[in-house]
């Protein structure tokens, strides 16, 4: 038993969950793991969150924005207890039932869960973020899109710091210009992986969220983007055009505004993850975070042929090679192979 796992059981020794059998759940790209909880005697679950702060993890964030999606109706997980100190919470069980494994065995119900997930949003943007939250601003956005220079190019071909710094103020021009209104809570990870159904439950609550502790202020379509710009599943094109059509509608967007601000947001949030599934795999030592690059590079490729992208496109297109099985093959060689700096 690690010192960490002894840790856990001290604390779950103080809760109602002292004789609970655990097992371990799925983690996730950070250093948090999760385990369940099956209390002895009434067969009730729970979920404790082991976020090691000597890991750079806090649990703070988790917290505050659980309260405040609880708040309004939603159904993300109820705090049982906490040790901040340490770095644990025992959390409500929501369940195995996310809407990726869900549209496997059910497809019909995809365009039904898409909806859900998409009024959650449109309710959710009703409401003034809490004031706590940083902006996930023009410049913010720049640097992560720009970690598809530092970790894909940088390793899948030839790093090239000039074109970086073009790019760099290139999209934060077009961010600034584009996607202005940053003033809706933003999740970030806002996917079929981290989405639950709960149908026994009504209306919103149906839909229960999960990993939005990194939450920020920012454009009300970032969330959609996360959502039909899937990165570990494909969103027919279909659904994702009524799903947006659907936002617009009852949000009241703009409907030329909104398209734009989509796109550009797309644009930068699938640099972004292609730098990080790079990274992921090259500093991390967690190569399965390649196979779905080729998702990513085929959202990208559709988001730049946009017009609100002209300046972006040729830049982005110019310098990231193409990614060909050769290039992920070389990326796969150089696993866990640069050191954390």
């Amino acid at each position: 038993m690690t010192d960490r796992d002894a840790a856990a059981r001290s604390f779950i020794a103080q809760t109602d969950w002292a004789d609970a059998r655990i097992a371990p759940l799925a983690g996730d790209a950070s250093n948090r793991r999760y385990l369940r909880l099956t209390h002895a005697a009434t067969g009730d679950t729970a979920v404790l969150m082991d976020a090691p702060p000597e890991r750079g993890e806090d649990t703070g964030p988790f917290v505050a924005i659980a309260r405040y999606l609880t708040d309004l109706g939603l159904s993300a997980p109820r705090i049982l207890n906490i040790d901040s100190d340490t770095g644990f919470l025992l959390i409500e069980d929501l369940g195995d039932a996310l809407f990726a494994r869900i549209v496997r065995t059910e497809p019909t119900l995809e365009p039904t869960l898409y909806a859900a997930a998409t009024d959650v949003l449109i309710a959710l943007h009703q409401h003034p973020p809490p004031m706590t939250l940083a902006t996930y601003d023009a410049r913010l956005m720049a640097d992560m899109a720009a970690l598809a220079y530092d970790w894909y190019l940088g390793h899948a071909g030839n790093a090239d710091a000039a074109a970086r710094a073009a790019f760099h103020d290139a999209i934060m021009r077009t961010l600034r210009t584009e996607v202005g209104e940053t003033n809706v809570l933003i999740q970030r990870d806002y996917h079929a992986e981290n989405l639950l159904w709960l149908p026994e439950r009504t209306g919103l609550a149906r839909v229960g969220l999960l990993d939005f502790q990194d939450a920020m202020c920012g454009h009300p379509a970032y969330d959609l983007v996360s959502l039909l710009q899937d990165a570990r599943r494909d969103v027919p094109r279909r659904i994702a055009a009524q799903m947006i059509r659907r936002y617009i509608d009852y949000a009241e967007a703009d409907p030329t505004a909104f398209d734009r601000a989509y796109h550009v947001l797309g644009a930068q949030r699938n640099l972004r993850i292609l730098g990080v599934f790079a990274r992921l795999c090259l500093r991390d030592g967690k190569p399965h975070y390649l196979d779905l690059m080729p998702r990513v590079w085929d959202h990208l490729m559709h988001d730049l042929e946009h017009p609100a992208l002209t300046e972006i496109a040729p830049l982005v297109r110019a310098a990231l090679p193409a990614l060909t099985p050769e290039i992920l093959s070389l990326l796969r060689e150089k696993c866990a192979s640069v050191p954390t700096l």
